[in-house]
């Protein structure tokens, strides 16, 4: 298996759609969808399995690159889920920055870095 490309973020994607479209599939009975996920499968493994490492790399790249909005809000909303039991996250009522404020500290004066607005919040 030496020089094989291997599985990426583009093909771990394709393996989780095909099992989507599989589950789907066998709910409504669609065998387009079966067939869909079959050809899908089939061009999983050709990029796995293929030794033309810089072509499945571009293909890679180039699927970072359009979900790269969308793995970031999600990474986002992530990290502000996590530091929900420690800190507050408000949003400069001016320009819209998220301000991230420590829980227990009363009513404070919160002073946005970014345009120097102040507001009081309670945290």
């Amino acid at each position: 298996m030496a020089g094989r490309y291997g599985v990426d973020q583009f093909a771990r994607f394709l393996n989780f759609f095909v099992i989507i479209l599989l589950v789907v599939s066998m709910l409504t009975r669609q065998g387009i969808l079966y067939l869909l996920a079959l050809a899908l499968m089939v061009y999983s493994y050709f990029r796995i399995f293929s030794r033309n490492r810089a072509k499945r790399y571009a293909e890679n790249a180039v699927y970072l690159q359009k979900t790269a909005k969308l793995r970031n809000h999600f990474a986002t909303f992530s990290r502000d889920m996590r530091t929900r039991r420690t800190h507050h996250i408000y949003r400069c009522p001016d320009c819209r920055q998220k301000i991230r404020i420590p829980k227990g500290k009363g009513r404070i004066a919160v002073r946005c870095p970014k345009c120097s607005t102040e507001f009081i919040k309670k945290s």
